[in-house]
């Protein structure tokens, strides 16, 4: 990445040479003395070319652990155990200079509890140009791997593409949405790159981050947050213990998880399963206020309470947990400004 950072800046002084000899000989006097100036002045001091053009180092990847523990607790609604995973995981990564193995978590829960907005948090708090960095690679099954038919060829662009990319910058994201709808086996073609190996062929995949996001195994965590409720327990009492091990148990025994009896789950390659708690009424009311306020206009808690009354929750009668989450407050909310 250096040396292309070089080369290009190379390549323009000489191109800007032979416009300005094409000219006049005294300014290209000039021009070279100036070239030689600024070429000192780059030599001297390299890293200025490296703000002009994303690179595969620490001014543009930094992990910035304050920014994100302050999002997780102030963008992320109802969901304690996953903040609290989030960020310890992520943080005890990226403080080691010598990792293992790749961090690899695995998010599971309804739709619209948050599991693709928290990975969007944590690109954002590693990378400068957030999801938009070309070090954040984002798959989604039923756009990348669509036709069970093709299962042999996806495995082989799917590892050309994470070797290839590693291969650029050690320090890449993956992130696999719809995990279940993956289809099986898929996700074990990948799995040398998250095992325990200093390197494979050269390549080291020991930097890297997986992120897993799917809904498979979200029955086993409403049924945790319902029996909680129903013994009077708070929900902010259940913890990471309560889930991770029936809700792996759940992921690999399901044929639809995409994680159906995968060497990932079988050799303990997945860091951290993380449950994403079904939402309530009080959440809702959060998701809809910020949103509110990301549309540009100011908060009014009428309006998102008549939205939120009108959603859809169970137990049917007592109403507890919101069955679409937060997923749809962007479109709803339309409707009742």
């Amino acid at each position: 990445m250096r040396l292309t950072c070089r080369l290009l800046f190379a390549g323009c002084v000489l191109w800007s040479l032979s416009i300005t000899a094409a000219i006049e000989p005294i300014s290209t006097s000039i021009a070279v003395g100036m070239a030689a100036a600024l070429t000192g002045f780059l030599a001297r001091y390299q890293n200025v070319l490296y703000y002009f053009q994303e690179c595969c180092r620490p001014e543009w990847i930094t992990y910035n652990k304050t920014g994100l523990r302050f999002d997780l607790n102030t963008k992320l609604y109802g969901q304690h155990v996953a903040a609290q995973v989030i960020l310890k995981a992520v943080t005890g990564f990226m403080s080691n200079e010598n990792p293992k193995k790749p961090l690899v978590l695995s998010l599971h829960g309804w739709t619209g509890t948050g599991k693709n907005y928290v990975s969007q948090l944590i690109a954002e708090n590693i990378y400068q140009k957030g999801m938009t960095s070309s070090f954040v690679h984002l798959f989604t099954a039923t756009a990348h791997f669509p036709h069970e038919a093709h299962v042999d060829k996806y495995k082989t662009q799917l590892q050309e593409w994470i070797r290839g990319n590693v291969s650029i910058c050690p320090r890449s994201m993956f992130i696999f949405d719809e995990m279940d709808k993956m289809h099986p086996g898929l996700i074990d073609s990948i799995k040398p790159y998250l095992d325990f190996y200093d390197n494979l062929n050269g390549v080291s995949y020991r930097q890297a981050i997986f992120i897993f996001l799917s809904n498979a195994g979200g029955e086993k965590i409403v049924e945790v947050a319902l029996n909680f409720w129903k013994d009077g327990r708070e929900r902010e009492e259940i913890q990471l213990k309560d889930l991770e091990t029936a809700l792996s148990l759940s992921v690999f025994n399901n044929k639809n998880s995409g994680f159906w009896h995968t060497s990932l789950i079988d050799k303990n390659l997945v860091d951290f399963f993380v449950p994403f708690l079904p939402l309530e009424y009080k959440h809702v009311i959060q998701c809809g206020l910020a949103e509110m306020v990301s549309k540009g206009h100011d908060p009014d808690k009428k309006v998102v309470e008549m939205m939120a009354r009108d959603l859809n929750y169970f137990p049917k009668e007592e109403r507890v947990f919101s069955m679409q989450g937060c997923k749809i407050i962007p479109a709803r909310l339309d409707f009742y400004i």
